[in-house]
C-alpha cells in the first residue's frame, strides 16, 4: 500500500510540475540590450538611407550586417540577463517563445534570398518587419505582456512599407528597428528588471 500511495504522489507531482511549466513565460527579454540594438538599427539606417536609390546590393549589406549585430546584442544581453535571474532556457516556457520566435525569422531569410536572387528589393522592408512582428506576437503568447503589442506595433509599419519605394521603406525599417527597439526596450527595462 505504502508503495502504491508514493507512486501516486509522484504522478501528481509531476502533474503539477508540468502543468506549472506550460503555464510559465519567459521573461529574459533584455530591455537595455532592445535599447542597444535599437541605437545600431538607427545608425543602420542613416548609413543605408542613401544606399538605397544607388546601389540596393549596398543597402542590402548594410541591413545585413546590423542583423548580425543586433542578433548578437540580442544573444548576449539575453543570456545575461537570464543569468541574473535565473532563467532556464532550456524550460518549457524559454522552447515555445524561441520557437515561435524564430520560424518567422527562417521564413524571412528565405524570402531574402528568393528576392535577392530575383533582384527585387524593394519588398524587403515590408518584408522583414510583417515576419519580425510576427515573430514577437507569436512568441509574445509565452512571454512578457509587452512583447506582442510590439509585435503589432512592426507588422503596422510592414503594412505601410508594403506600398513604398524603397527609400521610405528604409526610413520605416529605422522607425521599426530602430524607434520601437528604443522605446519598447526602454518600457522593458524599466518594467521588467532590465
Amino acid at each position: 500500500m505504502p508503495d502504491a500511495l508514493r507512486d501516486h504522489a509522484v504522478d501528481n507531482l509531476r502533474y503539477i510540475r508540468e502543468t506549472m511549466e506550460r503555464a510559465g513565460s519567459f521573461t529574459s527579454i533584455p530591455g537595455w540590450g532592445g535599447f542597444a540594438i535599437g541605437i545600431t538599427a538607427l545608425v543602420a539606417t542613416a548609413i543605408a538611407e542613401p544606399l538605397s536609390a544607388w546601389t540596393p546590393r549596398l543597402w542590402l549589406i548594410t541591413w545585413l550586417g546590423e542583423a548580425v549585430l543586433a542578433s548578437a546584442i540580442g544573444g548576449v544581453s539575453m543570456l545575461r540577463k537570464g543569468k541574473r535571474a535565473g532563467s532556464l532556457f532550456t524550460s518549457g516556457p524559454a522552447r515555445r517563445f524561441f520557437i515561435s520566435y524564430f520560424a518567422p525569422l527562417v521564413v524571412g531569410a528565405i524570402l531574402t534570398a528568393v528576392m535577392v536572387r530575383n533582384n527585387s528589393y524593394q519588398p524587403l522592408p515590408a518584408v522583414w518587419l510583417l515576419l519580425y512582428g510576427t515573430a514577437f506576437v507569436s512568441s509574445g503568447a509565452f512571454s512578457i505582456r509587452v512583447i506582442p503589442i510590439m509585435g503589432f506595433c512592426f507588422i503596422l509599419l510592414g503594412l505601410l512599407a508594403a506600398f513604398v519605394p524603397l527609400g521610405v521603406g528604409n526610413i520605416l525599417l529605422g522607425a521599426g528597428f530602430g524607434g520601437l527597439h528604443v522605446i519598447f526596450g526602454l518600457i522593458i527595462a524599466r518594467s521588467y528588471g532590465g
